[in-house]
C-alpha cells in the first residue's frame, strides 16, 4: 500500500491539473481564462492555457494555437484575441458553435483534438464594430445579466472590439434634466417605453409609451456598470452615447432665450410626440454637451468613442453645405471641450437613406469641417449599397464596412454569401486607406446567425473564409455537431440556392400580412423570395436523416421549417388572390382551411425553441416590474412594439413582425379569420373588394390589434416545448412527402 501512495499522488496531481483552469496574474490571460470557464465550464476550460504574446514588434491582433503536452495552448496579444483564438478551435477543430443567446452552449467532443501544427491568425482590419441602435428594441430591452454576459462573450470570441453600449444614457439624462430643473414627472413623461427607446435616443419620438418608471432607471444604471466593465475586460472599447440636440420641450421653460426648434412629427406619430432639438450653435449645447460627458465618465467610465447622429431620418434646418460643415464642427467642438480625446462615430444610415438630399458636396461639407483623425463613420448598409464608392471613400474620413442584414427583427433567411464575400474584398482592395474596419449594424438578433459569424470571420485572414464552398462544408460540420456528408450537400444547397438576397424592410412572410387581395396595404411586408421552396424541402429531408445534436442542429431544423410553412402559405396565398380575381369561391373556401392549419403547424414546431416564443419576450418584459401595476406596464409596451408600434394604423404597423410561437396563434391567425369572413360575405353577395370593403375589415383588425396589446390576448409559454426533430419529421412528411 505504501508503495501505491506515491503513484496515486501523482494520478491526484495529473487530475487536478486537467481539471482546474490555471489563473495568471496578467489581467489579459486571466479574463480569457475566465471567458473560457463561462463559456465551457471550468473542467474544460482547464484544456487550454492562454498566453500574452512577449513579441512587441507585432502590432495588429492576431492569435497562434499550438500543443503544450495535453493542452492547447492559445498565444495572442490581448484577451479579444485570445477568446477568437478559443471560438476558432471550437469551430474548426471540435464542430462545436457557441450561439449569441443563452442556452446556445457547444457540444463539446469526447476528446480534444490535437493540433498538430501551430496556426497563426492575423486580424485584416484594427476596428470590429457590432449593434444598432434599434437592436436595444427589437432584441435586447428586457436583457439581464445573464444574457449580456452570455452575448459580450460571444461578441469577443468573434472578435468583436467596438460594441455599441447604449444602455443606460437615460438614467444619465435623468440626473441632468433634474439638476437642470425639469421635475421628476416631465423628465420621465419625456422617455419613451422601454422597447421604443432606440428611436427616442435618435430624436424621432418623445413621450410614446411613458412615463419610464424611476425602477427602470435605476436598473439599467447598474446593468450599464456591468456591461461595460466586461466589454473592456475583453478589450472592447464600448461606444458611449454624446448628446446630439434632443431636448425635453419644458426646458423652453427654463430657458426661453435657446434656440430650440420642434421637429417634424416622424412616421405618422402626432405632433404630441415630436421632439425638440436644440441648435448645436447655442452656447447651452455645448454647456449640456460637457454636462452629460462628465456625467457619463464618472459613472461608466470613457473610451473616448461617442455615438451621436443629427439628422438620422430627420431633415436638417438647412441643406446648405456650409451650414451643414458648421454644425458639424460646433457638434465636434461640444465633443471636444467635453474630452479632448473624443472620437465622434456616426451612423452612414442617412446618406443611404435621405440619399436624394445628402449630395457629395454637402455630404464633403458636413465630414471634413473637423479633423478625420477624430471621426469613425458606420457605412451602414453595405450588401444593398456601400456609401464609400459614391463619396470618394468618405473624403478620408475613416469608415467602417457593415452589413445590416436584418431589419426589425423579421423572420426571413436572407443573407448573400458570395456577394458579401465579394464586396468585402473589394473594398479592401479599392476602399482606400481610410477603409478601418468590418462590423454589422443589424436591427434585431434574427433567424440567421452565421451569416453575421461570416462576416466578422472576414475581419481576419481565416484561411476558410477564402473558399465559400469549403467554409460552408465546416459550417454544416458544427451546426450538426459532426462531420456529415448529408449534412454537408444540405448545407450547401442552402448557401448556394436560398441565401441569394439582401435583407430590406418589411421582408417577412404572408403570414404574418395584414391581409389583403394581391398586396399588402401595409408597406411593411415584402414576401418575395429569390428561390423556390423544393430547396428548402429537400434541405430539410437531408438534414432529418443525420444524426445531428446540439442547440444549433435543433433551432435549424426548426428554423428551416419555420420557412418552409411559412412560403408553403404564401403559395396557397396567391392562389386565394387568383381563385377571387376569377370568382372561384369554392376554391378560396377550400384554400382557406389549409392557410390556417399551415399556421397551427407553424406556431407547434415555433414553440421547441427559445428563439421563437413570445412567451419568452412578454416574460423577460414583466421580470422589471417591481409591482403589478410596472409588469402590465412592460408587458403592454413590449407587445407594442412587435405588433401595430404605436397607438394607430400608421405606417410602421408590422414592421417588427416575427414569425414566432404565440403571436402566430393569437394575433396573426386572427386577422386572417377575420379576412376570410369579410372576403366570403362580399363573394356571396356578388360584390367586390374595393375600398369600402377593405375599410370596414381594416377598421376590425385595427380595434383587435390593439385590443391584443393593450388587454393582454394570449396566455403564452415562455419555455420550450417539444421535441424538434420529431415535430419537423411529422411536418415535414405532411407537407413535403
Amino acid at each position: 500500500m505504501k508503495r501505491l501512495l506515491p503513484f496515486l499522488a501523482v494520478l491526484s496531481a495529473i487530475f487536478v491539473s486537467c481539471s482546474v483552469p490555471e489563473f495568471s496574474d496578467n489581467s489579459q490571460e486571466k479574463a480569457a481564462q475566465e471567458l473560457a470557464c463561462r463559456v465551457l465550464g471550468d473542467k474544460a476550460a482547464s484544456h487550454f492555457k492562454f498566453t500574452l504574446r512577449s513579441d512587441s514588434t507585432e502590432t495588429c491582433d492576431s492569435f497562434t494555437l499550438r500543443q503544450k503536452g495535453r493542452k492547447v495552448e492559445i498565444v495572442a496579444n490581448n484577451a479579444n484575441s485570445m477568446a477568437v483564438g478559443l471560438n476558432y478551435y471550437l469551430k474548426y477543430y471540435c464542430n462545436a458553435e457557441y450561439g449569441w443567446l443563452v442556452g446556445d452552449d457547444p457540444v463539446l467532443p469526447e476528446r480534444w483534438p490535437d493540433v498538430d501544427e501551430p496556426v497563426t491568425i492575423k486580424a485584416r482590419v484594427a476596428d470590429r464594430f457590432f449593434l444598432n441602435y434599434c437592436t436595444y428594441g427589437y432584441t435586447m430591452p428586457w436583457w439581464r445579466w445573464s444574457d449580456w454576459e452570455h452575448f459580450i462573450d460571444w461578441m469577443a470570441m468573434n472578435g468583436v472590439n467596438l460594441p455599441l453600449a447604449i444602455t443606460g444614457q437615460e438614467s444619465i439624462w435623468y440626473q441632468i434634466w433634474t439638476e437642470m430643473g425639469l421635475s421628476d414627472e416631465q423628465v420621465r413623461s419625456y422617455f419613451t417605453g422601454p422597447a421604443h427607446l432606440p428611436w427616442h435616443r435618435m430624436q424621432n419620438i418623445d413621450r410614446w409609451g411613458g412615463p419610464l418608471p424611476k425602477s427602470w432607471l435605476d436598473a439599467q444604471l447598474e446593468l450599464q456598470k456591468q456591461i461595460t466593465e466586461r466589454e473592456r475586460e475583453l478589450n472592447m472599447k464600448p461606444v458611449l452615447p454624446a448628446f446630439a440636440g434632443h431636448v425635453p420641450r419644458e426646458l423652453k421653460e427654463i430657458y426661453p432665450d435657446a434656440p430650440m426648434t420642434e421637429l417634424e412629427p416622424w412616421a405618422g406619430y402626432t405632433a404630441e410626440y415630436a421632439c425638440t432639438f436644440l441648435d448645436p450653435m447655442s452656447e447651452l449645447y455645448t454647456e449640456i454637451q460637457k454636462k452629460f460627458i462628465e456625467k457619463e465618465t464618472e459613472i461608466y467610465g470613457t473610451d473616448h468613442v461617442y455615438g451621436l447622429d443629427l439628422f438620422n431620418e430627420l431633415m436638417p434646418p438647412s441643406w446648405e453645405p456650409d451650414y451643414l460643415g458648421r454644425v458639424s464642427r460646433q457638434v465636434f467642438e461640444s465633443l471636444k471641450a467635453a474630452d479632448e480625446d473624443a472620437v465622434w462615430l456616426q451612423m452612414g444610415w442617412l446618406f443611404y437613406n435621405e440619399r436624394k438630399y445628402w449630395t457629395n458636396d454637402r455630404v464633403e461639407a458636413y465630414l471634413t469641417s473637423f479633423p478625420a483623425d477624430n471621426q469613425l463613420l458606420l457605412d451602414y448598409y453595405c450588401e444593398k449599397m456601400e456609401v464609400w464608392q459614391r463619396t470618394e471613400s468618405f473624403y478620408g474620413v475613416p469608415y467602417i464596412w457593415c452589413y445590416l442584414g436584418n431589419f426589425g427583427g423579421n423572420t426571413n433567411l436572407v443573407g448573400q454569401m458570395r456577394e458579401i464575400d465579394s464586396r468585402i474584398e473589394n473594398t479592401f482592395v479599392n476602399g482606400g486607406s481610410n477603409f478601418r474596419g468590418i462590423g454589422s449594424t443589424l436591427e434585431g438578433f434574427d433567424c440567421n446567425p452565421y451569416v453575421y459569424e461570416y462576416v466578422l470571420e472576414k475581419a481576419w485572414d481565416m484561411p476558410l473564409t477564402k473558399d465559400i464552398p469549403a467554409w460552408t462544408k465546416a459550417l454544416a460540420n458544427r451546426r450538426t455537431g459532426a462531420a456529415d456528408p448529408l449534412a454537408q450537400e444540405a448545407w450547401t444547397e442552402l448557401i448556394d440556392s436560398v441565401y441569394v438576397d439582401f435583407s430590406s424592410p418589411g421582408q417577412a412572410c404572408y403570414i404574418n400580412q395584414r391581409p389583403n387581395i394581391k398586396k399588402s396595404r401595409a408597406y411593411y411586408t415584402n414576401a418575395r423570395l429569390k428561390y423556390d421552396n423544393s430547396h428548402l424541402e429537400n434541405i430539410i429531408g437531408r438534414l432529418l436523416e443525420v444524426d445531428g445534436r446540439g442547440n444549433a442542429y435543433n433551432f435549424d431544423l426548426t428554423n428551416l421549417t419555420r420557412q418552409m410553412l411559412a412560403n408553403k402559405f404564401g403559395e396557397l396565398k396567391i392562389q386565394h388572390d387568383t381563385a377571387y380575381m376569377t370568382g372561384d369561391s369554392a376554391t378560396m373556401r377550400r384554400l382557406q382551411p389549409q392557410m390556417l392549419e399551415i399556421m397551427k403547424d407553424a406556431d407547434k414546431v415555433l414553440a421547441t425553441q427559445n428563439y421563437f416564443l413570445l412567451g419568452k419576450w412578454i416574460d423577460d418584459a414583466r421580470s422589471w416590474g417591481v409591482d403589478d401595476s410596472e409588469k402590465d406596464y412592460f408587458e403592454r409596451n413590449a407587445r407594442n412594439l412587435l405588433t401595430s408600434w404605436s397607438d394607430a394604423d400608421m405606417l410602421l404597423n408590422d414592421y417588427a413582425s416575427r414569425t414566432w410561437n404565440g403571436l402566430t396563434l393569437t394575433y396573426y391567425m386572427p386577422r386572417w379569420e377575420m379576412f376570410f369572413r369579410y372576403i366570403n360575405k362580399v363573394m356571396d353577395e356578388g360584390k367586390s373588394w374595393d375600398d369600402a370593403a377593405y375599410s370596414d375589415f381594416n377598421s376590425e383588425c385595427t380595434a383587435y390589434e390593439r385590443k391584443w396589446w393593450n388587454e393582454f390576448i394570449g396566455k403564452f409559454s415562455s419555455s420550450p416545448d417539444g421535441d424538434s426533430k420529431a415535430i419537423v419529421l411529422e411536418i415535414y412528411n405532411k407537407y413535403c412527402k
